[in-house]
């Protein structure tokens, strides 16, 4: 048969996914943090964006939800904007049905989902406030007649590690060769005052001698803080040492075995050191006065705090009141006013599409800023009926959940669900806690009956070691014995997989530590 080029036409069904849909989804997973650094830029490029601050006034909930047709705005629906199908569909992994259109969600004991909607009619009440991220019209302390000046720019910032170490060089080191050599080994050194690089290859790459750069490395060794520029943590606490005349031979011979220190192989430790009971007790409690990390008292970069995007309170008839932050949600709407005046003007072709592309853009942004937050409260709302017990009684009632449970319940995606529970907290009378927290593996009951949760199996390894005394250390088969005693399966390694994962040592340690205290009382 001859091979020859011809036009085909077939008809076959794809989902094809826009720009503007991928990132509706991604703004699922954002942290409260990521969602403001995103809006920010939005608000730059996009003249039709507005703060409802900088607006004024109260504004109805569904006014920058609503979408602006102009003059010149084609009638041709957008393919771009999300539509009620689209968050609906499965493989988007995203649900478009109503939620309860109020920032708290009452939860009674029979955890009763239904709640009052919005209407136009009413208009927005103060229990309605937050929930939507276009509805947001002031901040949690009331309206504000001006901006609260900013104490933070006039705080002095404290310098950091790197500028410190160089300020001591520059006093140090006159020739300028020794100084470069200097700036090369402050440079490789850590937060935590650490030098990372190897001193031969520092040496090679600046092409001098190794025993001028391992000259220069000692007297960096010497600047504040004490421990500075050491290669391990043996060096680290030995220039500690040094510096309190404290460095003597037994000391030595101690430092030179931190491992045997951190079995707690006091006995040997003993042996090796020449030194009786009392001696090593007094140099381990030395040893652990000392800092292991000399470079995290100065500033290393700006620490974020972690802003729960939840917030869940008991409420009056015994049940849970569970609500968005309201401090964290963007406070966005579509300027109306500037898209009329630029629709009635008389623009180009260039200008009308670009008008119209940010008109798209700020519906769009608002539409699914507005039902990020309806997902986070629906799926958190679920997370709460499903852990009534931990929020009332503790960690140790809580029970085995994964995504499924939840996407089920709400008829969402587990994917949704994993999306919007990632770098999302919620705020609770029993503490900060992060959505996947929730979220813990299934062991079963020794009777066969209801399975027990990881995290609550995990927390009763950790009551009995803190329960136990230097006469009765708890080993991993007797904590085994002793959980399968309270109905709950369980085997050796797991165990011990938990009691690591707490950072909890081993029996024989844990014995040895015991009754070293136990001497030094």
């Amino acid at each position: 048969m001859a091979l020859s080029a011809k036009l085909v036409m077939r008809q076959g069904q794809s989902l094809v996914m826009t720009p503007q849909l991928l990132q509706a989804i991604k703004l699922l997973q954002f942290s409260n943090i990521e969602l403001a650094n995103f809006v920010e830029e939005e608000l730059e490029r996009n003249p039709m964006l507005e703060r409802i601050e900088e607006a004024g006034g109260d504004l109805p909930i569904s006014q920058a939800a609503d979408p602006i047709e102009p003059s010149f705005e084609t009638s041709e629906p957008d393919p771009n904007e999300p539509r009620e199908s689209d968050w609906a569909s499965d493989t988007l992994a995203t649900d478009g049905s109503a939620l309860e259109s109020s920032l708290g969600t009452e939860l009674n004991n029979a955890f009763d989902a239904d709640g009052p909607a919005i209407s136009p009619e009413r208009g927005p009440t103060p229990s309605d406030a937050g929930l939507s991220a276009t509805a947001w019209t002031g901040s949690a302390g009331g309206p504000s007649d001006g901006d609260a000046p900013n104490l933070e720019a006039y705080v002095a910032a404290k310098p950091s590690l790197h500028d410190h170490l160089m300020e001591q060089l520059a006093l140090a080191c006159p020739d300028p060769v020794d100084r470069m050599i200097g700036h090369t080994l402050i440079d490789a050194i850590d937060e935590a005052g650490y030098l990372r690089d190897d001193i031969a290859e520092t040496a090679g790459r600046l092409g001098t001698p190794v025993a001028r750069v391992e000259k220069i490395l000692a007297k960096i060794q010497t600047f504040e803080p004490s421990g500075v520029g050491a290669r391990d943590l043996a060096e680290c606490l030995a220039i500690q040492l040094k510096e309190q005349d404290r460095y003597d031979p037994a000391m030595q011979m101690l430092v030179a075995n931190l491992p045997l220190l951190a079995k707690r192989e006091f006995p040997t430790l003993r042996r090796l050191c020449d030194v009786d009971d009392e001696d090593l007790v007094d140099m381990v409690a030395e040893i652990r006065r000392l800092d292991p990390k000399p470079g995290r008292a100065y500033e290393s970069g700006p620490i974020q705090p972690v802003i729960p995007d939840v917030t869940v309170r008991a409420a009056a008839d015994g049940g849970w009141h569970v609500e968005l932050n309201s401090e964290v949600l963007p406070r966005l709407l579509v300027n109306q006013t500037y898209a009329a005046h630029v629709g009635k003007s008389r623009a180009n072709d260039a200008e009308k599409s670009f008008v119209s592309q940010c008109l798209q853009t700020a519906n769009w942004l608002t539409k699914s800023l507005e039902q990020r937050a309806k997902t986070i409260l629906k799926v958190s709302t679920e997370i709460v009926r499903q852990q009534d017990a931990f929020f009332a009684e503790g960690v140790q009632h809580l029970r085995p959940l994964n995504l499924k449970s939840i996407a089920d319940a709400i008829g969402m995606h587990e994917s949704t669900v994993s999306r919007v529970t990632s770098n999302k907290y919620m705020s609770t009378p029993r503490g900060l806690f992060e959505l996947k927290y929730f979220f813990t593996a299934s062991i079963a009951a020794q009777s066969g009956g209801q399975a027990h949760s990881a995290e609550s199996v995990r927390h009763k390894i950790k009551l009995m070691i803190e329960r136990e005394n230097v006469a009765d250390v708890l080993s991993d088969d007797a904590i085994v014995t002793q959980l399968r005693a309270a109905d709950i399966d369980i085997a050796r390694r797991t165990v011990a997989k938990y009691r690591e994962s707490l950072r909890i040592p081993s029996s024989v340690e844990r014995r040895r530590e015991k009754q070293a205290m136990q001497r030094a009382s």
